[in-house]
């Protein structure tokens, strides 16, 4: 090779070489709720999903995963129903409370994960690359390069 070598000390690495910051959980999550923080978002951020705006949005997801895990063990431990005390009807079995924050828990999951793209629905939504032009096609048949 003729000339100057090259300084491989100016070398600017690849796109894909770059190491992007993960960001810490905010301090308001439980242990539940930080541990699905550690294990979701470096892959967000891997996958651009996560910047710094959305760490509240995200902590709600994962406060979300906290109370379905609660609420599901809850039932595990206490069953489905609970039985009253004696009235004028005798002893009654109720749902237990923990069926209701268990959806309302789940509710809030799916709207997270709709945000995102932690469904394979939604992933594939986000990485689709937008809807396109409704005359692209035709414009291209028209101008001859389709």
């Amino acid at each position: 090779m003729k000339g100057r070598k090259p300084n491989l000390q100016n070398v600017v690495p690849m796109k894909g070489e770059f190491k992007k910051e993960v960001p810490d959980a905010p301090d308001f999550l439980d242990d539940l709720g930080r541990a699905v923080w550690d294990e979701l978002v470096p892959e967000l951020v891997r996958k651009d999903r996560m910047e710094i705006l959305f760490r509240y949005q995200f902590a709600t997801y994962c406060a979300a995963v906290s109370k379905f895990i609660q609420a599901t063990n809850d039932l595990a431990l206490e069953g489905l129903t609970y039985e009253t005390g004696k009235g004028r009807n005798g002893n009654q079995r109720r749902p237990n409370p923990a069926i209701a924050a268990q959806s309302g828990a789940i509710a809030e999951m799916n709207r997270g994960a709709a945000v995102f793209g932690l469904s394979p629905v939604d992933a594939a939504r986000l990485e689709g690359g937008g809807q396109g032009d409704l005359f692209d096609e035709v414009v291209k048949q028209l101008n001859g390069t389709n």
